[in-house]
């Protein structure tokens, strides 16, 4: 091989900046050109709307597929202005629709981050090949298009505004992605948990797309978690063997919030489900870890001090609690902690602890005022045990 052909300097070097490099390499940004970076592009979009909710500045997100491939994501917050936007602390639309490093970020426990990747409209923006946004704030309607990123024209304002809000309907770029068909049900799916995981979200989604006619979800939760352990066990069709058991607390010990639910059922299968600021965290981790820790605490003191135990028999340890057991822990943090760069597995070790102590706590407090259930769970889990 000739020195020539070998030769490589900075010359060879291709520097991609802003939504061009998104465009170039798009499955860097939103995991794949299949199927699931196409619903990315959704939840980039509908990450901002459901902040405004969750703050109080919006009532309801409305999310529409409608019947021409387009996705729209509607609240009826205040409405961002295209340009600064100060008392809504946080940057305009504008730049959220073309700045990858105007958005919150994946770490603040006080916005959800439907993204693994905890970008902004702006990935979404750069990967459709039109993309409209309407602010309708102060009486005024703005709209501002956009084609592949790029804007078509400066905003500009369209005529009088009924009501408030921010609308983002945007067309997937078919010749981006292998396809440009939404699923309901994957959709409907994740947006459901988000609902199930934050308490008083209300947020629709729509398909006009049948022929048959639309159909719609609704999802909103007063229970939060509690209505999620309910659900699951519902869905399977299992008799249950308690009743719910949930609470809330604050720990500045770990900087964060968690909320746990939890029941057991007439089943050997064990479902536990731990997420960390509303993503799921598939691979568990401390707060997982805490979670069990605490039932077995709690358990073992209660089959002890009712005789259930004699003092020469092994503990009801982690490993022995699980038979029939139905439970969510969501921990909400502001700097949360990962093992590996997938985010799913927490790793902040005072976690642990507090999840533990509370849970054994709110558990052991359950047992003592509900005996009946207490023992009929304890038994089980001791017959499970005698029988493997």
């Amino acid at each position: 091989m000739s020195d020539e052909a070998i030769k490589y300097d900075a010359s060879h070097i291709q520097v991609l900046t802003g939504l061009e490099a998104v465009r170039k390499r798009p499955g860097m940004y939103v995991g794949s050109t299949g199927e699931r970076g196409l619903h990315q592009l959704v939840f980039e979009v509908a990450d901002r709307a459901v902040d405004e909710a969750l703050s109080g500045r919006a009532g309801r997100v409305d999310v529409t597929l409608m019947a021409d491939g387009v996705v729209r994501v509607a609240d009826n917050g205040p409405g961002i202005p295209f340009g600064a936007a100060e008392d809504t602390g946080g940057p305009g639309l504008e730049a959220l629709l073309t700045d990858l490093s105007a958005g919150a970020g994946p770490g603040s426990r006080r916005v959800v981050t439907l993204s693994l990747f905890g970008l902004t409209p702006a990935v979404t923006n750069a990967l459709s090949s039109r993309l409209t946004a309407e602010v309708r704030r102060e009486g005024i309607r703005w709209v501002q298009e956009y084609a592949c990123g790029v804007a078509v024209a400066p905003p500009a304002a369209t005529g009088p505004a009924t009501g408030s809000g921010t609308s983002i309907t945007f067309r997937p770029d078919a010749t981006l992605f292998e396809t440009t068909e939404c699923s309901f049900a994957v959709l409907a799916e994740r947006f459901e948990e988000l609902a199930f995981l934050n308490r008083g979200l209300d947020l629709s989604l729509t398909d006009e797309r049948p022929p048959g006619g639309p159909q719609t979800a609704r999802f909103r939760f007063p229970g939060g978690v509690r209505d999620f352990v309910a659900s699951i066990r519902a869905r399977a069709g299992t008799v249950v063997q308690t009743d719910v058991i949930g609470f809330e607390r604050e720990d500045p010990r770990m900087a964060g919030t968690m909320e746990v639910a939890l029941r057991w059922c007439g089943s050997r299968e064990e479902q536990v489900r731990s997420f960390v600021n509303s993503m799921a965290t598939p691979y568990g981790g401390t707060h997982e870890a805490g979670l069990r820790d605490g039932v077995a605490a709690a358990l073992d003191a209660y089959a002890r001090a009712r005789g259930l135990l004699t003092a020469a028999e092994p503990g009801l340890g982690a490993d022995r609690v699980g038979e029939g057991l139905t439970a969510v822990v969501s921990v909400k943090l502001d700097r949360p902690e990962f093992v590996g760069a997938t985010r799913g597995e927490l790793d902040n070790a005072p976690v642990r602890a507090c999840v533990g102590e509370a849970v054994r706590e709110h558990l052991g407090a359950w047992l003592e005022q509900n005996p009946e259930q207490a023992e009929a769970v304890v038994t089980e889990i001791l017959r499970a045990d005698a029988l493997d």
